[in-house]
């Protein structure tokens, strides 16, 4: 086993990169809630600007038929341009390559509309590159269930890592004394995170401050 696989994710050895949340790309999705992989994809958004973890955006044929990058997550990188791009598979998108490449980090993490193209073509080409892949997979999204299942299948058979975006967040965090990203981390949680953000909530203001996951 490649060793490295087993250093957890930290804020200073992952990229995050977002694949094709477009308007058209969503009409099509039917293996989860939209609205939930919505705010899952955001809350990912968000957890990598916390840690200043280097974000890539892309698109394909935004102009021409997918629509923009859905409004709610361009606000999280407000003065950051996709990149368009016309393959399928982005990994084939030399611009994006040149992106991933100027990071210098070998964990990347990807999540995609749709999950069995867009998240499993590019996850499946860098792991060839020799990359570390870790698929945000509630933060992705499928044209049925089982396609997204299957898809997730045939990513692990090649060695991609599934994850989910709180399991993400609390990987970078890892340490509640770590007092810098603190709050932000338990505002985003508050914001995003469900049931578990209703608990901080409520342990917030039964208990008092600083109680964590």
């Amino acid at each position: 086993m490649n060793k490295s696989i087993l250093e957890l994710l930290n804020p200073d050895n992952c990229t995050l990169i977002l694949i094709d949340h477009q308007p058209q790309m969503f009409f099509g999705v039917e293996s989860a809630n939209r609205e939930t992989i919505i705010n899952n994809v955001v809350g990912l958004a968000k957890a990598a600007k916390i840690f200043k973890v280097p974000t890539i955006l892309t698109t394909v044929a935004a102009k021409t038929f997918s629509g923009p990058l859905i409004p709610q997550l361009q606000a999280v990188f407000p003065n950051q341009q996709p990149i368009d791009r016309t393959t399928m598979n982005s990994w084939e998108d030399k611009n994006l390559v040149a992106a991933v490449q100027k990071t210098n980090r070998k964990k990347l993490l990807i999540a995609a509309l749709w999950t069995e193209i867009c998240l499993a073509f590019p996850a499946i080409s860098a792991i060839q590159a020799g990359y570390e892949v870790y698929a945000v997979v509630d933060a992705s999204g499928a044209t049925t269930l089982e396609a997204h299942n299957m898809a997730i299948q045939r990513m692990i058979e090649v060695g991609v890592i599934p994850v989910t975006w709180v399991q993400v967040l609390c990987e970078l965090q890892r340490d509640w004394a770590r007092e810098e990203t603190y709050a932000a981390v338990m505002n985003l949680a508050k914001e995003h995170a469900g049931a578990y953000g209703i608990g901080i909530f409520y342990a917030e203001s039964m208990l008092g401050k600083n109680h964590g996951g």
